[in-house]
């Protein structure tokens, strides 16, 4: 899929990729449709909802990482914005209805070219540079041992003896 024609919860899914060094997972609620991360960005933990495409205070993480910005409104219903992220970045150009969308676009465009794949996994990943990983999440009771297991016959505060070997 072209960069320039992302949009929505497909153009929120690649903007968290391209932001790796400050999300560590990428998670899936409202049955796959809205995106969830885990990371902290300059010391700002953030733990829930990440929807740049809606959101100027998502999007604005991204606008913190540009150090030059051009924006020009041709008011035919759409915007050119001109971007370069870090001090010698190269500059990318995004098109859209609107700044945060030309914004947004032009930031995947510089994280992952002129494409992305057309779908993504819409479940748990873990973020290791620009690769993402799925996180398989076990239930709380595959992941108790058998020493582990609740018995209802105890009381509280039993402790046990400790095994011998």
């Amino acid at each position: 899929m072209n960069t320039s024609d992302l949009e929505g919860p497909t153009l929120d899914y690649w903007v968290a990729r391209g932001l790796h060094d400050f999300i560590r997972e990428i998670h899936f609620t409202d049955s796959g449709e809205t995106l969830s991360i885990r990371g902290n960005d300059r010391g700002k933990p953030w733990d829930g909802r990440f929807l740049p495409s809606t959101s100027w205070d998502a999007a604005s993480v991204v606008l913190e990482r540009a150090c030059k910005l051009e924006m020009h409104d041709h008011g035919r219903g759409e915007v050119v914005c001109t971007v370069s992220f870090g001090k010698d970045g190269e500059t990318m150009e995004g098109r859209g209805e609107s700044l945060r969308t030309a914004l947004l676009r032009a930031f995947v465009r510089h994280s992952f070219g002129d494409s992305v794949e057309d779908e993504y996994p819409r479940r748990p990943q873990a973020l290791t540079g620009l690769q993402a990983d799925p996180i398989e999440e076990s239930s709380a009771v595959t992941s108790l041992s058998v020493e582990d297991m609740p018995r209802p016959e105890a009381h509280i505060g039993d402790i046990g003896s400790t095994p011998r070997q």
